[in-house]
């Protein structure tokens, strides 16, 4: 008999999550980690960069203070205290995920892990000094392996982080001092948070895109009112840009590049690097086993299952969207599914946030994608400029912009920018997992006053209803 029911091969937001599950159904489950539990995500990715944005986000309050009749002195940095509450926040739920586990008697194996064969993992030194009551390194056997081990900073041609004049999300997440100019390279999500973030700390931002607009992934619209609000706040933000050269030196680093504009360069103390992530496949012996992949990442079915038996992806080794929540949910799925119980009410669309100043939430589909697929949609929108409370927290830029099918009234798709609005965003999952209508929607009372009034109004606004536009 294997030693385990399951081995789960990383301990981030996906792993972890299975790894829970899979106790609490009465499985032998061990997980194996090799650098920190929590993953990525827990580590230095979602939880203490958004420590950072809310250290941002109150100096930029305190900055305003003023408008709300507030007196104080000017407000200043501690940016020492700054990384250190950030990571003081990733040390204590790194902490709790290692209560959880041994809460729920699963086994932590720490170390790097090869998938010798199906039902058999070799666990070699992993790096740092092992959690207490973790299991040595060794061979391990069960019936079934899930992979879950997550992505890594993608790196970009002629752009190798030296943690000195350029930087990893890792570095730009503990220096040693507040730059007074960055460059970012990237105008994805990760590097809208950080042109954020930086800004708001004081430095002179400048954030590179190669295509012709940030945040592709978003709307159309929601993007270019991203822009607006970055630059207003006195970021550069420069779109349709092909780079050159980089070139560190003891001054700063000098980016040279063309745009539409013609060639041109700039200089900043530090380069950030933000390109996006991609899956951690290697090192685990994949290709040795033959399975499936698909645009460098584990093809896996709803429930988790490759194309090898007894072998199972999970998170962002398994594709898009990279996202932790995604993760955990694949995880519960698969879990569910080995144990007997099936696929456990489906699974909705994945909403997206993007933690900048101001906020982007989105779920389902674009405009643009909607048109692509030949969807007839009514579309409604509503500024923040129109909702009292966004009035009186002084946070109206941004909008809401939700689509109905023209035949069915429902809910498609609905995209974000403006405050808060990562809170609003689950009342759209919801509706759309449940297949709600406009009619639902219209029908639903919304509390006086709240930034969610600003969601029935674009769904007023659909219908040409709107009363507060």
């Amino acid at each position: 008999m294997p030693a385990y029911d399951i081995i789960v091969i990383g301990a981030g937001p996906g792993g972890y999550v299975a790894a829970i599950r899979a106790a609490q159904l009465g499985l032998r489950t061990a997980v194996v980690e090799r650098r920190h539990l929590g993953g990525v995500c827990l580590n230095w990715g979602c939880i203490p960069t958004k420590s950072l944005l809310h250290s941002a986000a109150l100096l930029d309050e305190a900055r305003h203070a003023g408008t709300f009749g507030i007196r104080s002195e000017t407000p200043s940095v501690d940016f020492p205290g700054v990384v250190a509450r950030s990571r003081m926040v990733a040390g204590q739920l790194n902490a709790g995920v290692q209560f959880l586990l041994r809460k729920n008697k699963v086994d932590v194996i720490w170390g790097a892990a090869e998938i010798l064969a199906p039902g058999m993992v070799r666990v070699t030194a992993g790096e740092g000094e092992a959690p207490k009551g973790t299991l040595a390194p060794g061979d391990y056997d069960a019936a079934h392996i899930i992979i879950a081990t997550g992505a890594s900073e993608r790196r970009l041609p002629g752009i190798v982080p030296d943690g000195e004049r350029i930087w990893s999300y890792h570095h730009a997440m503990t220096p040693a001092a507040l730059p007074a100019s960055i460059a970012i390279v990237g105008g994805g999500a990760i590097g809208v948070e950080f042109a954020s973030l930086y800004s708001s700390l004081g430095a002179k931002v400048t954030l590179i895109e190669r295509l012709a607009r940030i945040l592709p992934q978003e709307d159309a619209e929601v993007a270019e009112q991203m822009s607006k609000s970055l630059r207003k706040r006195g970021i550069d933000v420069l779109t349709g840009v092909e780079i050159s050269q980089v070139s560190p030196d003891v001054a700063g680093v000098t980016v040279r590049f063309s745009d539409p504009d013609g060639p041109r360069e700039i200089t900043a103390d530090k380069l950030l690097s933000a390109a996006g992530v991609v899956a951690n496949v290697d090192g685990l012996g994949l290709e040795k086993l033959g399975i499936a992949l698909r645009n460098g990442t584990i093809a896996a079915d709803a429930a988790g299952r490759t194309s090898i038996s007894g072998l199972y992806a999970i998170g962002d080794v398994a594709g898009p969207p990279m996202l932790a929540h995604k993760a955990e949910h694949e995880g519960v799925r698969c879990v569910e599914a080995i144990a007997g119980r099936g696929l456990h009410a489906g699974m909705g669309p994945v909403p997206s946030c993007i933690f900048a100043t101001p906020q982007v939430a989105s779920i389902g589909l674009t405009e643009e994608a909607a048109l692509q697929k030949g969807l007839g949609v009514d579309i409604g929108r509503f500024a923040f400029r129109g909702n009292g409370k966004a009035v009186t927290i002084g946070e109206t830029d941004g909008f809401v912009k939700v689509l109905f099918d023209k035949v069915s009234g429902r809910l498609v798709g609905a995209h974000m920018v403006g405050p808060s609005v990562s809170e609003l965003v689950p009342v759209f999952s919801l509706a759309l997992t449940m297949g709600a209508t406009r009619e639902h929607l219209l029908h639903t009372i919304f509390p006086h006053p709240t930034l969610s009034e600003a969601l029935h109004e674009a769904t007023l606004a659909s219908d040409s209803r709107a009363i507060h536009a």
